[in-house]
């Protein structure tokens, strides 16, 4: 349905979808973004996807629709360059809902991190820096789910992809000056892999804080509680929090093990949550251990006492890494996220992989990733004029 005033196309019915497939499967390039509503249920519900390209501009209706085989498919399509901002939220509910895996991805916010930006910067801040194009702020949270559209959501939708192609040419060029695009692209494959979209069902419970003051029992409980919570989240379709808010997590797992009459007498757990699954709680907890659950419990961090001086130490390469990036005018975001200190300091596989050969080791150089990994076996020499960092003599 073409809308002169907007000049896009709105697509809502099958011949539709196979004709924009059939437009658009020769080309070379595709923008696109998306809007989903996640709240108050489990699955989010995808409800609205956005094109541009040499054909013009497109609005896909999913709800309409049902099925969006002949789109996944350009997503899939290694042909077909595939431009987005912040692509990994779009790129990880398609997977999630229809386990596709993308092909041959540009993304601008990447990008953007390689050539002078804070990563992650947001889309109204790079179009305004690249373009000179100031985004009004307008339609990020609405109906997304309502119909038929008003205009106004439908200017705010297209405003996302309008600025993509630009964007894409002009920090591609910006790449090249700098000699960074096989850094990007690194990067980009990232999210062309099966595994990065891949979430360990037991990843919520076993990074909670809370399980570091447990004893194995009641670990093996708040394992089981999580997964419950999950699992009747999935059965009616509700988020995790209607079935049962997470602050009510630590009192049910600290007050167990005097059974459900102990739960009901906590004053901080309501009295209906209490008696609706006290009993489902209590039987959680009574029940022996598994194998299965005694190995998941062994992935969690080990213990370790806090080195001060390896704090001091890894903090000063973290500050050198810094100040390279200042130099280089990279964020240090897409280098090494604070976060992935304590898990580099840990040994995690993921965190070491990370410094493991690639565009970083060619910015930073593999002897300081070897510090970097190796931070308890450096030492820290305060002489006249220089602070020297070296391994410890053995």
């Amino acid at each position: 349905m073409p809308n002169r005033a907007l000049d896009y196309t709105l697509i809502e019915q099958a011949q539709g979808l196979d004709a924009f497939y059939q437009e658009h499967k020769g080309l070379s390039w595709m923008a696109f973004d998306t809007e989903f509503v996640g709240e108050k249920r489990f699955f989010t519900r995808l409800c609205l996807i956005q094109v541009k390209s040499e054909k013009g501009l497109f609005l896909i209706d999913p709800i309409r629709l049902g099925r969006l085989d002949p789109f996944l498919d350009l997503i899939a399509d290694q042909k077909v360059t595939k431009i987005t901002h912040a692509g990994d939220n779009d790129y990880r509910l398609l997977n999630n809902l229809f386990g596709i895996v993308p092909r041959n991805v540009f993304d601008t916010q990447i990008a953007a991190g390689f050539v002078g930006y804070k990563y992650p910067v947001s889309f109204r801040k790079l179009v305004e820096g690249e373009l000179g194009v100031h985004l009004k702020k307008g339609y990020a949270v609405t109906d997304w789910e309502g119909r038929p559209f008003q205009e106004k959501q439908l200017r705010y939708a297209l405003n996302d992809v309008l600025f993509l192609p630009e964007l894409w040419q002009q920090l591609g060029k910006k790449l090249e000056e700098q000699k960074r695009p096989h850094w990007a692209e690194e990067e980009f494959k990232l999210l062309e892999k099966e595994a990065y979209y891949y979430k360990d069902p037991n990843d919520e419970a076993l990074k909670s804080n809370l399980m570091r003051s447990l004893k194995t029992r009641e670990k093996i409980f708040l394992l089981r509680l999580f997964a419950w919570r999950r699992k009747v989240a999935e059965q009616r379709d509700h988020s995790k929090e209607m079935v049962m808010p997470a602050k009510y997590i630590g009192h049910i797992v600290r007050s167990i093990s005097s059974g459900r009459e102990a739960l009901k007498h906590n004053r901080r757990i309501p009295g209906k949550l209490a008696e609706k699954y006290g009993a489902t709680f209590e039987e959680l907890y009574r029940r022996p251990a598994s194998p299965e659950e005694r190995e998941i419990l062994q992935r969690l961090p080990s213990e370790q006492d806090e080195d001060p001086k390896e704090q001091i130490i890894m903090e000063m390469l973290y500050q050198v890494i810094k100040y390279k990036c200042l130099e280089e005018d990279i964020s240090i975001n897409m280098v090494v996220p604070r976060g992935e200190l304590k898990k580099i300091r840990a040994d995690e596989d993921d965190a070491l992989e990370l410094l493991a050969g690639g565009w970083r080791q060619e910015m930073l150089g593999a002897y300081f990733l070897d510090w970097l990994s190796n931070a308890n076996r450096m030492k820290v020499d305060l002489l006249d004029e220089k602070i020297v960092i070296h391994p410890e003599e053995h």
